[in-house]
């Protein structure tokens, strides 16, 4: 295997990946990927693809693939947060300052009630740590 290409390749999906084995070492040295499991982050399900058995070395790559992942997945599912509070603030200032009467009217409903259930969710759930912290 040449030093520069992984031994494992993942095919992200929604909720995991497709697991792919990377083999260059051919006669032709082209790059061959052989699929070897389904991995499922959400219920932590590794299936061997095709009737394959995996290896240790096999389930230990993809089980560090999978703590990787997770963790990146939670690194930006807070910066999505944190860039909605950015849009919040920009729409604040863009309803003050450039908004018309007309773009007003087409989104005050739906942002008033989207924010009113946000704020209901956030209130509760700092009570309910609140409560547990006593």
């Amino acid at each position: 295997m040449t030093p520069d290409l992984p031994e494992y390749f993942f095919r992200t999906r929604e909720n995991g990946a497709f697991v792919y084995r990377v083999d260059t070492e051919n006669r032709q040295r082209r790059i061959d990927m052989d699929q070897i499991a389904v991995v499922n982050i959400r219920n932590g399900e590794i299936k061997p693809h095709g009737g394959r058995e995996l290896s240790q070395a096999d389930m230990a790559a993809i089980r560090a693939w999978m703590e990787e992942r997770s963790a990146l997945l939670a690194r930006r599912q807070i910066d999505d947060i944190l860039r909605t509070v950015d849009h919040l603030n920009q729409t604040a200032h863009w309803a003050q300052s450039k908004a018309s009467d007309e773009d007003l009217e087409a989104i005050t409903d739906a942002l008033l009630l989207a924010m009113h259930d946000l704020r209901t969710v956030l209130v509760r759930k700092k009570a309910d740590r609140l409560m547990r912290g006593r």
